[in-house]
């Protein structure tokens, strides 16, 4: 039979649990990047039935998916190197969105959609000249915003490392080994 804790104790764990939550909420958020992530490649895997392009993109989404998922779980169990994982996945999602909005930005320009010039013709023209300027438009806002998001989530995970590596380092064993 094991002795209750000492209020010294007590006082331990509750600091180390205020503590913790500083970088375990980046769980919360890994978990939820990750399935929302998961689902869209494989709805994009799925896609690539009928569209190459959306099939690597799923599978790129796959990755991130999984990294998101092995950072959490690794976060969990107060391995700084979940967190480390976790803000260059976000780096490697925004360089996979932007790499795909550049390629669409591309065919755009280099191979207009045959249909759209033959509606174009019928209309009496303009309009793909429109749709290939709001295409264009659509995709560079798209960047941005993936910049920001993901270059602030990024930041939102960096910044819990150095929290978590002084946890680890500063909490006494007998916590960790609690928890």
């Amino acid at each position: 039979m094991t002795a209750p804790l000492t209020p010294e104790q007590q006082q331990e764990l509750r600091v180390a649990k205020e503590r913790a939550a500083s970088f375990l909420g980046a769980a919360k958020v890994a978990t939820f990047n990750g399935w929302t992530v998961g689902f869209f490649a494989v709805v994009s895997i799925l896609s690539g039935v009928v569209s190459p392009t959306g099939f690597w993109v799923g599978v790129g989404l796959a990755v991130v998916s999984r990294n998101e998922l092995v950072g959490c779980a690794r976060l969990r169990a107060l391995d700084p190197s979940g967190l480390e994982l976790l803000w260059r996945n976000q780096v490697g999602f925004t360089a996979l969105i932007i790499a795909y909005c550049v390629w669409s930005m591309y065919r755009a320009v280099a191979s207009p959609n045959a249909q759209l010039a033959e509606l174009a013709e019928l209309l009496g023209g303009g309009l793909e000249d429109l749709v290939q300027s709001l295409t264009l438009t659509l995709y560079s806002v798209v960047i941005v915003a993936t910049g920001i998001v993901q270059g602030l989530n990024a930041r939102y995970y960096f910044v819990r490392v150095s929290r978590i590596r002084e946890y680890v380092r500063d909490t006494p064993q007998w916590v960790l080994e609690l928890r």
